[in-house]
Parts: structure tokens; sequence; C-alpha cells
């Protein structure tokens, strides 16, 4: 290569670099009431996983690579000051934002619309893209017509994961009181409710929902039970990965039939075919080398599309908790925690490190302790 042509790229990287640094500085000079946040901001995004900063006091620091065993005593001081001492940083998460959409658009990739697609057209899978599979007529009319989040802004919204760390949180009343709560894989509330909570604006159920909480809908009894979750939902989107890998599609189709039966009053969202690799993507360029993000990471980055302040319950891989007691991997059933980085294709104690650094930074509260039950919700009514 010659030299001046070696020259005049290096000279065209610099710049390109020296603009995206000045872009991001204007960002933070926007909000100047956070002007005390600024510093560690723009530091943030290129350095989210430098994991050997994590303070001592954090659970995060408590855990090793997956190759090696957890401590048995994780500190215990680590989930109450996770739980306390908390300050939302704005001008961060207005920073996030802006770089999340540089990726992706969570309003229009939350869902294919309707007009995109018709009726037998045939789709590759995102993650057997030699597998294929064809628009249904009953996934057709399903369908949302305009992007179920459009226009939709919330000041406060919580992501509650699964985990069995919401057992005896009395988290259930905070829950509740944000503008906006989404849930994961369609699990159970009623009965659970004091610990999770039963508020619901939008809730994902991956396919093999279907076969693992519903015996494949094979019996009038199970038949009515998915029905009695899907008709507690109230007009909530239910977000179904449809294309995401083949095997599911069967078990798609059973749920799309029940729905359009029986009128069920959900809003069905579908995901884009890119939404997966643009987050993947989001999180790579910031250091954070995931090999599938797993839902809750998802709902979190499409979140801050919709959200000012995201609030993250549920969210807890490992088998002890602060204490050192057992946790159930979900609160819902006798599942083991048995995570290891060989047998799945989420990286979760990773995820759950660059959330903990989140947290420090205040862009997004994690919540791993109990709730004050006597603390009273917030009055404020429910975005939809």
């Amino acid at each position: 290569m010659p030299l001046v042509f070696r020259t005049l790229l290096f000279g065209f990287v610099t710049l390109l670099v020296v603009l995206l640094i000045i872009d991001d500085i204007a960002v933070v000079e926007e909000e100047p009431a956070n002007a005390g946040h600024s510093k560690k901001m723009n530091l943030l995004i290129t350095k989210l996983h430098r994991t050997r900063a994590v303070p001592r006091a954090d659970p995060a620091s408590s855990t090793r690579p997956s190759t090696e065993p957890l401590p048995r005593r994780p500190s215990c001081n680590a989930s109450a000051r996770l739980s306390s001492s908390w300050t939302f940083n704005r001008t961060l998460s207005a920073l996030i934002r802006k770089n999340i959409l540089r990726f992706l658009d969570p309003e229009r990739d939350i869902s294919i619309l309707k007009g995109t697609l018709k009726p037998g057209d045939i789709i590759h899978y995102v993650f057997d893209r030699q597998s294929t599979t064809n628009i249904s007529e009953n996934l057709y009319r399903l369908l949302p017509t305009v992007s179920p989040m459009k226009n939709q802004h919330h000041r406060r919204c919580a992501i509650v994961g699964n985990s069995g760390i919401l057992l005896n949180s009395s988290c259930g009343p905070e829950i509740d009181s944000h503008d906006f709560v989404i849930r994961c894989n369609l699990a159970p509330v009623e009965e659970y409710s004091g610990d999770v909570g039963r508020s619901t604006n939008l809730v994902t159920m991956n396919p093999s929902v279907v076969q693992r909480a519903f015996q494949d809908l094979v019996s009038t009894e199970w038949r009515e039970r998915f029905l009695r979750r899907l008709r507690g939902l109230s007009g909530s989107v239910l977000w179904i990965p449809a294309f995401m890998a083949k095997g599911g599609e069967e078990r798609v189709e059973w749920a799309l039939r029940l729905i359009l039966l029986h009128t069920v009053d959900v809003r069905t969202a579908f995901p884009s075919l890119r939404l997966l690799h643009a987050v993947r993507g989001y999180w790579l360029t910031n250091n954070v080398h995931i090999k599938r993000p797993t839902t809750g990471l998802l709902m979190y980055t499409m979140a801050t599309r919709f959200c000012e302040e995201i609030h993250l319950y549920g969210f807890w891989p490992f088998p002890l908790d602060p204490r050192g007691s057992p946790v159930k991997y979900h609160y819902y059933d006798a599942l083991k925690y048995k995570y290891t980085s060989s047998s799945s294709p989420h990286t979760m104690p990773l995820e759950f490190r660059t959330l903990s650094t989140l947290h420090r930074q205040g862009a997004l509260r994690l919540h791993t302790g109990a709730c004050d039950a006597g603390r009273k919700p917030q009055t404020e009514p429910h975005s939809k």
C-alpha cells in the first residue's frame, strides 16, 4: 500500500473518531443539570466491561469465570449496597439511548408490521439461516398495523426477570407502582403477586413456553390454563419471537389459533429479523462479548427507547443469594441453577456484571434484595 494512501487513510480514521467524541460530548453538555456526572459518562461506553474495576462490595465482584466455582458465601452487604444510595443519572441514560439508536430503532424493530409481509411469504430463521418457515394466515392476521410502542414514553419502567431471588422479596407493590411493567416468558403472577406484582404492559413468550409451561396444549385443561393466563394480560402487548430458531413454529401456530378463536384481548408483536443482531452489535461494540442476549437484556436495550428511568427485578444468575442461601432458577418452578457457559447460548453472569456497572453509574437500578413491604406504591396511572 503506498505511503501517501496509508497516511490519508489514517488521517480520515482519526478525524472520524474525533468527530464521534465531539458528538458525544455535545450530548452531555445539553443537560447541564447533570454536569457532575459527565466526566464518568464519556468513559462508560468504551469501558463498560472492565470488570477488574468492580468494587469488592458489589455482588458481581464475587463471581468468577464460568469455569470456576462461585464462592460459598457472597458478601451480604453487597445486596444492601445495590438496593440503597442510588441516584438516577439522567444524562448517562440519555447517552445510552442515543448510542443504542445508532444500532436499532426499538419502536420499529419491536415488531414486523402488516404490509411488510403477506401470507405465504418465506422467512429465514435468525439463528438457523438454512431453515425457513412460511407466514401463515393466522400470523398475518395478528401482525400489528403500527408499532405497539409508537409514540410511547414512560417515566418509570420495571423489567421483571424470573429468578428465584424474587421469592419472599415483597417487591410486588413496588413493581406495580411503575408506569410500565415488562415481564418475561409469560411467567405466572397471580399466586406470586406479593413478590412479583400483577401489573403487565408487555410480556414475552418464547415458543418453548407453550411446551414447558402448558404441556403443548394437549388437553382442554391445558388450553384453558393458557387462555386464562392470556386473558389476565388485559390488552397488554404479547411479544412472540416466532422467527428466531426452527422448532417452535407449530407451538406458535397453536397459540395464535387460540387467540383468534377466543378473541383474546392481547396486542401481539413479532420482533424484526434484525433485532437480535442489532442488540448484540451494540453490546459487542461496547466490549460486552455476549453470545446471544437474554430476553432480559433484550428488554432493557429496547426499553431505553421508551422509558426514562428503568428498574430491574429478578435478575440474578447465581445459585446462591448474597447471604449464601440457595436460589431457584425460576421463582415459579423447582428448576435448579445449572448454568454453564458451554451449555447455554447466553452469558448471564457477564450480562449481570454489565448491568451492575450501569447500576453503579446510575443508568438503571438493579434490585437484588427485599423491598419495603410497607412502602406505598405511587399513584400515577399506568400508561399503556
